[in-house]
């Protein structure tokens, strides 16, 4: 019953939490490490196998930074022969053209770079390695020379808010085929931005101005971490082409150590793969069975028209309230039904 209301669609699985940047933003605080009790390439084959014996979502292989990890083309390898669709999201310091063509062949379908300032002043001091900025010009030249499609994501907060406009012109000039925004959600290292996330009506005003830009219809936009985006393309008579927050119900991420969760910045342990298997925890999780559940959302979301295409950020509601239940704290709409 669980599976048929809510199918796996998409799961994030960080297969290894080494990182060569420093990223003031990251959910993980990843590092260098070493991390121990990292899924070894064995049981990364179980889990692929598990996930294609009852669904079939994209899974985003990420970190960390995932081409860390020796065996990172034997683990695509694996799923492709699979038949699972497989994507990365890497930093693109360590990607070269021959890593590039192992992607492509290995049936990697899209790649994820990020990009979080306009130049290499302001992205190389979010990420804090010098030279960052460089080398995801460098790997959107390689990934466009061999053919295999990329996306930028775009992490916002007030350091780089107004520069949305020149972001967006030079994620286009680089040939990528997507543009993913995601709001600021100050968990992990994160935390230390606390007072750099936008306020509820600086939030309003940025999802109207990309709203705008997706209705341009020039390159695949999608706004991640802001589900009451879809609450404002309805208010402006138009159809979402999604829901709002897909945590738990048709979302699942997976830690470098199996450890599930509704997502990778919701750190509820919802589940351990390694012990109970990929679809035993996703139809039985309490947590997730909780986030499934429309009557247990508390505050204005709960009495929200619009909850069932927002849902509200379940993670910035746990952090700020320490329950993920709770209502979205950076939605300035007042939630009532009428």
């Amino acid at each position: 019953m669980a599976q048929r209301e809510h199918p796996l669609r998409m799961v994030a699985w960080e297969l290894t939490r080494n990182c060569n940047l420093n990223c003031i933003h990251c959910r993980a605080a990843a590092s260098r490490g070493p991390y121990e009790g990292e899924l070894t390439f064995s049981e990364c084959k179980d889990v692929l196998d598990q996930i294609g014996a009852f669904a079939s979502p994209t899974i985003i292989l990420t970190g960390g930074e995932p081409l860390m990890r020796n065996d990172i083309f034997d683990i695509i390898e694996y799923g492709k022969n699979k038949g699972l669709r497989l994507v990365i999201a890497i930093n693109g310091t360590l990607l070269t053209k021959e890593k590039a063509v192992r992607m492509k062949e290995g049936g990697i379908k899209r790649v994820s770079l990020s990009l979080d300032g306009k130049s290499g002043e302001s992205h190389d001091a979010f990420r804090r390695v010098e030279g960052s900025f460089d080398a995801v010009m460098r790997a959107a030249d390689t990934l466009k020379a061999v053919g295999l499609p990329f996306q930028i994501n775009t992490t916002v907060t007030r350091l780089n808010v107004e520069d949305l406009r020149e972001l967006y012109g030079l994620v286009k000039a680089m040939g990528a085929v997507a543009w993913h925004t995601f709001l600021l959600v100050p968990v992990g290292r994160g935390k230390g931005l606390k007072g750099e996330e936008l306020s509820t009506r600086a939030y309003e005003d940025v999802l109207n101005r990309l709203y705008d830009v997706e209705k341009q219809n020039e390159i695949e936009m999608k706004v991640t971490c802001a589900p009451h985006y879809y609450r404002i393309v309805k208010e402006r008579g138009d159809t979402p082409k999604s829901a709002g927050c897909l945590a738990g119900k048709s979302f699942m991420f997976i830690s470098h150590r199996g450890i599930a969760q509704p997502c990778g910045y919701l750190e509820l342990h919802s589940g351990d793969v390694r012990k109970n298997g990929v679809k035993k925890v996703w139809e039985e999780s309490p947590v997730f069975g909780r986030l499934r559940d429309p009557a247990s959302y508390k505050g204005k979301c709960g009495r929200c028209r619009y909850l069932a295409i927002c849902g509200g950020c379940r993670a910035r509601a746990y952090e700020m309230h320490g329950d993920f239940l709770h209502e979205e704290p950076y939605c300035s709409f007042d939630g009532t039904t009428g």
